[in-house]
């Protein structure tokens, strides 16, 4: 299958920091693809501008073969949805309005029709119907984030662009925000999610991208990219990484991904099988 959404070439610089540097990426519909790599290494960068904004100093984005900077601004929109890493509403809109944001690509056309069914059930596969009457700067960090998940599913883009949509949130929720987001990946969407957590990005990503210092260090299945030698070097931090048999849906081993810890920072990292 051909990418919907590549990276050919890109390259991005801040005067004389170089932030992207020669990147190539290709996302299939279907397919959910993990950014991660330490701070600094350019994955919000990368995710932005597969966004269209900013523009690569060099190399280009292709949407289903067709440069970005050759589409028209509403196609765009109407076909890729954004969720930045700070949600940021100026005036005090309900969560409510806030969500139906998201629709604002459609208005005018035959689909404004479904609005109303399509923000209700957005709001119901974020966990944030309770806060539809709510102003927006009166929720936590985490209801904040739920609310701009909301309004990204809202939009219904057939490419959806996550930028640390976890971050603020507790076990449960970022447990239930990516699998809504691999459900969307399996409904035929090309999806690629920045993540800090290396286990989360373990279990829910088809392919796991290794981001430092501005270039691809790795694109692969998790099992494949997530080996401790490899998170050791790019994180400059012992890394382990550990099998549990037997606990996906396709039967690989789960990964669970972990720091060691001070006390036994000294030891050479390792790949371990728990078995109990």
């Amino acid at each position: 299958m051909s990418a919907r959404l590549a990276a050919r070439g890109v390259r991005v610089a801040y005067g004389p920091s170089v932030v992207l540097d020669d990147v190539d990426l290709d996302v299939r519909g279907g397919e959910l693809v993990a950014l991660v790599g330490p701070n600094g290494a350019g994955k919000s960068t990368l995710l932005a501008v597969l966004s269209g904004d900013p523009r690569p100093d060099a190399g280009r984005v292709l949407l289903d073969g067709v440069d970005l900077r050759r589409q028209p601004l509403v196609d765009l929109a109407r076909r890729r949805a954004v969720m930045l890493q700070e949600a940021r509403v100026s005036f005090a809109f309900r969560a409510l309005d806030v969500v139906a944001m998201g629709r604002h690509p459609w208005r005018g056309t035959p689909r404004a029709a479904e609005d109303d069914a399509v923000v209700a059930r957005a709001m119901a596969d974020a966990d944030v119907a309770h806060l539809a009457p709510r102003t927006f700067p009166t929720l936590s960090g985490g209801e904040k984030a739920r609310v701009a998940f909301a309004r990204t599913l809202a939009q219904q883009g057939d490419v959806l662009l996550l930028d640390e949509p976890t971050a603020a949130l507790d076990v449960r929720h970022q447990e239930a925000v990516l699998a809504r987001a691999r459900a969307a990946a399996r409904a035929g969407a090309a999806v690629v999610v920045v993540l800090h957590d290396l286990t989360l990005a373990a279990a829910y990503a088809d392919r796991v991208v290794v981001l430092a210092t501005g270039r691809v260090r790795a694109d692969g299945p998790p099992h494949d990219v997530l080996t401790a030698a490899l998170l050791t070097e790019v994180y400059e931090h012992p890394v382990d990484v550990w099998h549990r048999p037997g606990t996906t849906d396709d039967g690989l081993p789960e990964l669970l991904v972990l720091p060691v810890r001070a006390a036994s920072a000294a030891a050479p990292a390792r790949v371990t099988e728990e078995t109990a």
